[in-house]
């Protein structure tokens, strides 16, 4: 959706590391999808920089962008289809934005379908989105390969997101609070501890002053929540610091 850091970069550097100049094509594309807000306000407020963006682009040698100005150029007068992934929507970021997998889902799908890619490289910070994706991909008997890519971090930690030019300076150092817990909650598990709710003990606390809008462990597959970590499992929190809500996870495997 824009407004470009280094994590979208390393996405596309590894796409033309992939597709070198002479056997391809990289194709970014940017839109700000309305159909993926809940709130109009998060939608308006959401950061845009076309220009900086296309030059970021030019830098790391991608070929096409395709950033259509007016949301009607994916969603003409009278479209009525939407696409939507059962049962993995249902918690998470799903329980807490109702409709924004629908909207994730069926502009995927438009891209998918205008581009035709052989390749496409999704972050693994959107752990859910890129579940939610892969089915869809499967389900539908889309072409090409989905090349997740791992998450970028800043130095202090916090997964980098277009989010984070919102966050006040003092929201900032707030927010390193999170990929603090998440990195307590693997200690815990790393040393022999699979009860979930003494892995995630003290989250309210260790997040303050965030306010907290899950925090949980799912199994890797499903996304249902689990008491016991039993299998592969992800341990995913949402929190809000000031108005700007942040998400992150770390992978729990026994």
């Amino acid at each position: 959706m824009g407004y470009l850091h280094e994590g979208h970069l390393s996405l596309l550097r590894e796409a033309r590391r992939r597709v070198p100049p002479e056997a391809g094509e990289v194709v970014l594309s940017i839109f700000v999808n309305p159909t993926q807000f809940d709130r109009a306000d998060d939608l308006d407020a959401y950061p845009r920089d076309e220009a900086g963006d296309l030059e970021k682009a030019r830098s790391v040698g991608v070929d096409v962008v395709f950033c259509p100005d007016d949301p009607a150029e994916l969603y003409p007068p009278g479209h009525a289809t939407f696409v939507e992934v059962e049962g993995l929507d249902r918690h998470l970021c799903g329980a807490s934005r109702p409709g924004h997998f629908r909207g994730v889902c069926t502009v995927v799908l438009k891209l998918w379908n205008l581009v035709r890619p052989d390749l496409a490289f999704f972050g693994e910070k959107d752990f859910q989105q890129l579940a939610i994706v892969q089915r869809m991909h499967r389900d539908l008997f889309l072409g090409g390969t989905i090349v997740p890519m791992p998450t970028v971090r800043e130095p202090d930690g916090l997964a980098l997101s277009s989010r984070n030019a919102r966050l006040s300076p003092e929201a900032r150092v707030q927010a390193r609070a999170l990929p603090r817990f998440l990195a307590q909650v693997r200690a815990r598990f790393e040393a022999g501890e699979r009860r979930v709710a003494a892995l995630l003990d003290g989250a309210e606390r260790a997040l303050a002053p965030g306010r907290v809008d899950y925090v949980s462990v799912v199994d890797a597959e499903t996304l249902a929540p689990v008491d016991r970590v039993a299998a592969p499992a992800v341990a995913a929190a949402a929190v809000f610091y000031g108005p700007v809500r942040l998400i992150d996870h770390v992978r729990l495997v026994p």
